[in-house]
């Protein structure tokens, strides 16, 4: 590789542990490295991913490993003109794997590049996920659900298609329906961290709740719950449900032991609304916690599910 391309690969600026390696990492020595950012970064994912036949499991955790760091360069670099810039880069690498693979270098495309070979995934699908993080840059409010709909259909939604490629599902009905429950996860998760995100400058409720509501954008960083407030939060949540739920008829369509991941997933997401829901939708006083005791019968119910589809295989 010529020196000038090294230094522009180099992911410069980016978290350390994130910069790329001198020398090319065997393809073992690059699913580790997948693996261990999937299973220490987060647990839910690691869970998921137990319930899956292990032939596909390193997939899954290239492509994670592979929004995770572009997550992260979008979202833990301060310098948004610096983050922008990585995030070109990352894109620049995504390139080379699908075209030139043997120039890679970073663990990532090294493992991603199998997934590619094997599953061949559309590249739009990874390429809508970085256009999803570069919008994080330079937009931070949203005017309407539509707009909402138009940011997940990047930054979510391509996550849920790629893993239905990665499975032998390239069906678009199939696919529409995994976007409903992307979108519905992405959303709730939204409604949970509104002070959070509200503490590092944005703001997803859509300005056309806030105005129908009648609610001081104020209240937000100054945690004052009103009736009108809850009455916001409780008719987007409701919308939100819903769609999860049409989404969800997905797992009626797919093999038994795909079904139990998403819905594993989807349970998680109604876990989240129905917390945001016992707590009379005052996400202004903390994010609401889905108890140990849920998240231990999620895991029940999964694994139940997994052994059952084992003895119907």
């Amino acid at each position: 590789m010529k020196e000038g391309l090294v230094t522009q690969h180099s992911l410069l600026g980016a978290p350390p542990h994130y910069l790329t390696p001198l020398e090319r990492p065997t393809l073992d020595e690059a699913r580790a490295w997948c693996r261990e950012l999937a299973t220490t970064h987060y647990e839910n994912f690691h869970v998921a991913t137990f319930f899956l036949p292990r032939k596909v499991r390193p997939h899954f955790e290239s492509i994670y490993a592979y929004c995770r760091v572009a997550d992260d360069l979008g979202d833990e670099v301060s310098d948004r003109v610096v983050a922008t810039r990585l995030l070109d880069t990352w894109g620049a690498m995504l390139n080379e794997c699908y075209d030139t693979p043997e120039r890679s270098m970073h663990p990532v495309f090294v493992a991603l590049h199998e997934t590619i070979r094997e599953c061949k995934p559309p590249r739009e699908l990874f390429l809508d996920l970085l256009h999803a993080f570069r919008m994080d840059q330079v937009k931070t409010e949203y005017e309407s659900w539509e707009e909402l709909l138009e940011y997940s259909h990047y930054s979510a939604n391509p996550v849920g298609r790629l893993v239905l490629w990665v499975c032998g599902y390239r069906e678009e009905p199939l696919a529409l329906l995994s976007d409903k429950v992307c979108t519905a996860l992405q959303l709730a998760n939204f409604w949970q961290d509104v002070v959070e995100d509200a503490e590092r400058g944005r703001r997803y409720l859509p300005a056309e709740s806030v105005v129908q509501f009648g609610v001081d954008e104020g209240q937000i960083l100054g945690r004052v719950f009103t009736p009108e407030f809850g009455a916001m939060v409780k008719s987007l949540v409701v919308r939100t449900h819903a769609m999860l739920m049409e989404g969800g008829e997905i797992s009626k369509h797919v093999d038994r032991e795909l079904a139990v991941v998403l819905d594993l997933f989807r349970k998680g997401g109604e876990a989240i609304l129905k917390g945001i829901a016992a707590q009379d939708f005052d996400v202004l006083r903390g994010r609401p916690v889905v108890t140990k005791s849920r998240k231990v019968g999620l895991l029940m119910e999964a694994l139940i599910g997994k052994l059952r589809a084992g003895m119907a295989a």
